[in-house]
């Protein structure tokens, strides 16, 4: 690595994850979803390199397309990914002795969005999503944890 290429690097080592984001977005033309500062460090520092020297040989990349089994390969999935309430793992749900009937359909206003959810066998079905409990689907509406029962009216506070 030359000189300028390592003082550029050992510089990158100083920036926070926002500098980071922004330098990603300079060298490769786009935002990144991740924050992680390590992964933004190592990506950036590569193309840094890349730039200065050249990427692989072409020979390299084609050894490596044929190597790569793209199935194998994790990735994130897309915003707004909801998992398909079949692939849930229903074995986390207990069911309590004063649950709401399978089939009942609970609704409430909050926020001034309407919430839906129905009751069933194996959890609480809200916006395509599968959740264990109504306290699930009250902490994913809410962002805190709160009773499900009381979110949805069905105790009162205190009692």
């Amino acid at each position: 690595m030359s000189s300028a290429i390592a003082a550029q690097v050992h510089a990158l080592q100083s920036l926070g994850t926002a500098e980071l984001r922004r330098r990603y977005r300079e060298l490769f033309g786009e935002d990144t979803p991740s924050y992680n500062r390590d992964y933004l460090f190592k990506r950036i520092a590569w193309r840094l390199q890349e730039k200065a020297h050249g990427g692989l040989s072409q020979r390299a990349t084609q050894r490596l397309e044929t190597l790569v089994d793209e199935s194998l390969i994790r990735q994130r999935p897309p915003a707004g990914y909801k998992l398909p309430v079949e692939t849930v793992n229903s074995s986390k749900v207990k069911k309590s002795k004063n649950a709401p009937h399978v089939g009942t359909v609970l609704r409430r206003q909050y926020k001034g969005k309407e919430i839906k959810v129905t009751v069933l066998e194996n959890g609480v079905l809200y916006n395509g999503a599968l959740y264990t409990s109504l306290t699930a689907v009250t902490q994913a509406i809410t962002g805190t944890h709160t009773s499900g029962r009381l979110f949805f009216g069905l105790s009162k506070v205190g009692a």
